[in-house]
């Protein structure tokens, strides 16, 4: 228990001094920007393949049980309450942890191991700020924008699942699915997958950062950074959940 705690102030320091860290010059943009687009812009055909995907699945299991109590009315606004409250948000988060998760702690390992960072040292940069804090930052501030391209995908494949068993009109289908939705169901929980994007890159930062055990550290830095940044994200979504019924009990109805 004793390593176990040591370790979670580890990452906690890390990943507070990173904040810390983001908003004192010079700030590193064209780094940040490499890393908005390895971040952002390639995980977005992952994003939008899963979210219609999804949607298109959601649209059928709901139709078959909502049938028998000829409540097939109800499918487009459980389609959205659900992507938009919940599953986008976690799922998005959940498939980011696994293709850049790996990746942030693979890379940094790497360049541990190849002893880049100690040449970046040499020449008096802050290979901590221009390596984890740009990563960290871009982490917390694309993931609710995927969050959102992963919303409007699912809600997209559920209107095909819908429209080639009822042939239901785009206008309607959009009319019944946001019929209930406000902005508390829309914007907290798109929101709290910047908490998602922080732990994401401070998990996968720190193992790739601190790696000391050659090429057989990076590959373990690679799993331990998947691994634990979905376990982190499950776990704090339940409280992240709790906090937002609390301060918005409408979504709890």
């Amino acid at each position: 228990m004793g390593r176990f705690f040591k370790f979670i102030g580890e990452v906690s320091s890390f990943g507070l001094k990173a904040l810390v860290d983001a908003f004192r010059p010079p700030f590193e943009w064209e780094f940040f920007m490499t890393q908005i687009e390895e971040i952002g812009w390639r995980s977005l055909p992952l994003v939008l393949a899963a979210g219609f995907a999804l949607g298109v699945v959601l649209s059928m299991h709901t139709r078959v049980t909502l049938l028998q109590f000829g409540a097939e009315a109800l499918i487009p606004s459980l389609q959205s309450a659900a992507f938009f409250n919940e599953l986008g948000p976690l799922i998005t988060a959940l498939l980011v942890a696994g293709r850049v998760g790996a990746g942030i702690g693979a890379g940094i390992a790497n360049m541990r191991v190849t002893e880049q960072i100690d040449a970046i040292e040499s020449l008096s940069v802050d290979s901590f700020k221009m390596l984890v804090v740009t990563r960290i930052v871009a982490c917390i501030l694309i993931l609710p924008m995927l969050t959102l391209f992963m919303d409007f995908a699912s809600m997209a494949g559920g209107f095909l699942a819908e429209y080639l068993v009822s042939h239901i009109s785009l206008q309607l289908y959009l009319d019944r699915a946001f019929k209930t939705m406000e902005w508390a169901n829309f914007i907290p929980p798109t929101l709290k997958t910047s908490v998602f994007g922080f732990i994401i890159g401070t998990v996968s930062g720190y193992f790739g950062y601190t790696t000391d055990e050659g090429s057989a550290g990076v590959q373990r830095a690679a799993t331990n950074s998947v691994v634990l940044s979905s376990l982190l994200i499950i776990l704090v979504d339940v409280i992240l959940v709790k906090a937002i019924f609390f301060l918005f009990p409408r979504n709890a109805i």
